[in-house]
């Protein structure tokens, strides 16, 4: 498809960051048009992790770009431009920021983080031909058109955790799983750890779901601790931190697996470092050795890792690079359909087979589940934590497990109540 985003980044940036304030920034060339991009997140309460890194991000993507001077579509030079809008995930706010951005400021595509906002806008940007972004890939239904998932796969790569773990330590008979009860990340990633566990032969023997006005978790830790789990799973939790403090407390001598592991330093200060050593999770950090492997497709990750902790040194978190790694691929698609048109970038990223993907392996899925293959799997890091460090064990593949295994997950997700086409 057009350029690698190895290439994109030579061409556009002649390989070279650039400084950056990582604030949002206009200075563009005369005579430049300007691509647009919404950004309808969360950027203040508790989800505002899972949205303000993400801005902060794609600025600096789009300042890199625009330094360098634009990126050419279509023989037309254009700047980027990043448009933002808190909703603070809020469905009202949401809906009020995506027409904003859509019908007042013209933006040419927009980005959201995933779940009940993107249920309430779609129907209105599916009518409005809006591409939309979204890192939860359970939004997706037959209908939706102009919804894509390009960067994160939550929770499909959860699977590569285990499959590791298993193939690295089979004394791991049991697990056990502490997750929050809600079906956009709790049961949508239970039910994936629950068909990794059978498909890896680890027997679940727990599954410990709990609602958001949970304060104290060491009677929830000390039921789960009673069924003595090889591994405790904690899932896509909203509570890692009080969970692995208890963890500890309490003694746990086991494996821990979890899908993120955001913030881990502050883990590590409450608990310590020889206790958080061995974790399993799922998001390196981007100055990780391994990033620069020949297979990833995110312009110089190290070099992306220090300008962002220069510019937000305490607000790195997973979408800090998963939106930049959609801007890279609407970029892609614009580049290879000639055009900013939203219909025009969705038919030139369906059109390739093998889409770039950040780690590599890209593959249009989704189908088998949610309708429509509108969702890009591929290869996905194992991530474990090493002398207080997070690094990168091997690169899974989410493809390859989904090939063989997509009937167990469904019947998982089933178990759940969870929305299944198949």
């Amino acid at each position: 498809m057009g350029l690698s985003r190895r290439d994109f980044v030579k061409a556009t940036a002649a390989g070279t960051l650039v400084a950056s304030s990582g604030l949002p920034t206009r200075v563009f060339a005369a005579g430049q048009e300007t691509i647009k991009v919404g950004m309808n997140i969360p950027m203040t309460g508790d989800y505002a992790p899972w949205g303000l890194p993400g801005m902060y991000g794609c600025q600096i993507v789009a300042d890199d770009i625009n330094a360098a001077g634009g990126v050419d579509i279509g023989g037309v030079n254009y700047a980027i431009e990043i448009i933002h809008y808190d909703h603070g995930y809020d469905i009202e706010k949401a809906i009020q920021g995506y027409k904003k951005m859509v019908a007042e400021d013209e933006v040419n595509f927009v980005m959201m983080l995933g779940g009940s906002t993107v249920g309430a806008v779609m129907p209105w940007g599916n009518r409005k031909k809006v591409l939309t972004t979204t890192l939860l890939c359970s939004d997706l239904e037959p209908d939706s058109e102009y919804l894509i998932a390009t960067s994160e796969s939550h929770p499909l790569y959860n699977v590569t955790g285990v499959e590791w773990m298993a193939k690295n330590h089979p004394d791991v008979k049991t697990a056990a799983i502490i997750t929050n009860n809600d079906a956009e990340y709790g049961l949508q990633s239970a039910a994936t750890y629950q068909a990794a566990f059978e498909v890896a032969g680890i027997d679940v023997v727990d599954v410990n779901l709990h609602g958001f006005d949970v304060t104290d978790f060491a009677p929830i830790v000390s039921s789960v601790l009673a069924k003595n789990p090889d591994v405790v799973c904690m899932a896509t939790s909203f509570y890692v931190t009080p969970i692995m403090e208890q963890l500890y407390h309490q003694g746990y001598k086991g494996k821990i697996i979890s899908c993120t592991l955001d913030y881990y330093d502050e883990i590590i200060a409450k608990t310590s470092k020889d206790f958080v050593n061995g974790t399993i999770y799922q998001f390196p950090d981007f100055d990780d050795p391994r990033l620069n492997d020949e297979n990833v497709n995110f312009p110089d990750p190290n070099g992306f890792d220090a300008k962002f902790r220069s510019a937000h040194p305490n607000d790195w978190s997973a979408v800090a690079w998963e939106y930049p790694a959609n801007l890279y691929n609407w970029i892609e698609g614009a580049k290879a359909a000639g055009s900013i048109d939203s219909t025009e970038v969705l038919r030139a990223l369906k059109r390739e087979n093998n889409p770039s993907f950040v780690f590599g392996g890209g593959r249009w899925w989704g189908k088998e589940l949610w309708g429509r293959n509108s969702v890009i799997v591929g290869n996905w890091p194992v991530v474990v934590i090493e002398d207080g460090k997070a690094r990168i064990q091997e690169y899974g593949s989410v493809t390859a497990w989904l090939d063989q295994h997509s009937g167990v997950l469904a019947k998982y997700m089933k178990s759940h109540g969870l929305r299944v086409v198949s």
